[in-house]
C-alpha cells in the first residue's frame, strides 16, 4: 500500500505564499515522475507543475517564475513553493506520483488533496 499526503494548504492574501508538501509513505521501492495538480471550482484537474526522478521540472505557463517545485528523495516528498498568488488560484491541489512499489508494480498514485484560498 502507498499513500500520497499533502499538507500546507489555507488561506493567504493575494501576492502571498505558501508551501505544500506531499509525502509518500508505505512499500515503496522507488517514485518516479512527480506533479502538483490542482482543481478550482467548477473547472477541470490543470497541471501545475512536474519533476522527474532526475530533478529535471516543467511548469504551467501560468505558474512560470512564480512556483517552484522540488522533491527530497530520502524523505519521499515533494514540495511546491508557490509565492505572488492569485485570488484566480483557489484551488484543491493534488500531488500525484509514478511510484512503483517493493511488491514490483508501477502505478499512478493521487492525493486528496490540500485546499488553498487566495483572498483578494
Amino acid at each position: 500500500q502507498v499513500q500520497l499526503v499533502e499538507s500546507g494548504g489555507g488561506l493567504v492574501q493575494a501576492g502571498g505564499s505558501l508551501r505544500l508538501s506531499c509525502a509518500a509513505s508505505g512499500s515503496i521501492f522507488s517514485i518516479n515522475a512527480m506533479r502538483w495538480y490542482r482543481q478550482a471550482p467548477g473547472k477541470q484537474r490543470e497541471l501545475v507543475a512536474h519533476i522527474s526522478n532526475s530533478g529535471s521540472t516543467n511548469y504551467a505557463d501560468s505558474v512560470m517564475g512564480r512556483f517552484t517545485i522540488s522533491r527530497d528523495n530520502a524523505k519521499n516528498t515533494v514540495y511546491l513553493q508557490m509565492n505572488s498568488l492569485e485570488p484566480e488560484e483557489k484551488a484543491v491541489y493534488y500531488c500525484n506520483g509514478i511510484i512503483a512499489t517493493t511488491g514490483g508494480s508501477v502505478r499512478k498514485y493521487w492525493g486528496k488533496g490540500t485546499k488553498v484560498t487566495v483572498s483578494s
